[in-house]
């Protein structure tokens, strides 16, 4: 990723606990696999109610489109797949 989304100003009026938590999921993230996304994702949605961490949908979709002006097209595409998993999950 090139530059620093969370310094962008559209997230500004985000709540820079809520962007900390999602750089480090970018961190952890980086080197799973397929197969270890789901259990990673599982993981991260305990960490984050544990941790008194939500988001609107409002902050979902500022937050990804802010993400995907500062990815490669590499990130981009992993960005597309983690985002369908995660559809899928909620369905």
């Amino acid at each position: 990723m090139t530059g620093n989304w969370m310094d962008d100003p559209a997230v500004a009026h985000i709540d820079k606990a809520k962007l900390d938590f999602l750089q480090s999921l970018v961190f952890e993230s980086q080197s799973l696999t397929k197969e270890q996304m789901m259990p990673f994702f599982m993981a991260i949605a305990k960490r984050g109610r544990d941790n008194h961490i939500s988001f609107t949908k409002e902050e979902v979709e500022t937050i990804t489109a802010t993400i995907r002006s500062y990815s490669t097209p590499e990130e981009l595409d992993k960005i597309d797949k983690l985002m369908k998993l995660s559809k899928n999950r909620r369905s």
